[in-house]
């Protein structure tokens, strides 16, 4: 960190723009290392259709996925640019380390436990794997953007 004066609002701000970055190049990884088989529904949809209650159509499961992956991108890096401001070694390997616990928290812990997912156990391993793959481009990504938005700042 440079001598700018650290500031939570600041960081947040650059943390939120960053984590919509990541979230781009969560998809894109994804696109490469695709972590579900054709019908198998997203943890995303799951939630969105357990809290409306019914299942939902094509159309809202796409607007829900969509919403959810870009609001949960923005809030995590948000939150992340906000505790990076005042603990730089939380940005640990240019922010491979924050996607990864992100994954480890998310896909490996609340998601099952909230019966969005299945357990780690039994998820395929080309799942898990890409979703790690999938959740380090995430942070990166979001750490790399994040540095330069907050030195504009």
């Amino acid at each position: 960190m440079t001598n700018r004066k650290r500031s939570i609002a600041k960081g947040a701000l650059a943390g939120l723009i960053g984590g919509l970055a990541g979230a781009g190049a969560k998809l894109v990884a994804e696109q490469i290392f695709p972590p579900r088989v054709e019908g198998q529904t997203p943890p995303p949809v799951v939630l969105a259709e357990q809290v409306a209650g019914h299942p939902l159509a094509p159309a809202e499961k796409t607007v829900a996925m969509e919403s959810i992956h870009w609001a949960f991108g923005a809030l995590a890096g948000a939150i992340y640019g906000a505790v990076v401001e005042y603990e730089p070694s939380f940005g640990a390997w240019r922010g491979a380390a924050f996607g990864i616990t992100l994954n480890k928290m998310t896909h490996e812990s609340l998601l099952p436990k909230m019966g969005l997912s299945a357990p780690k156990e039994t998820q395929p391993a080309r799942e898990r794997m890409s979703e790690w793959v999938s959740h380090a481009a995430y942070g990166v990504a979001t750490d790399s953007v994040r540095r330069l938005v907050r030195r504009a700042l």
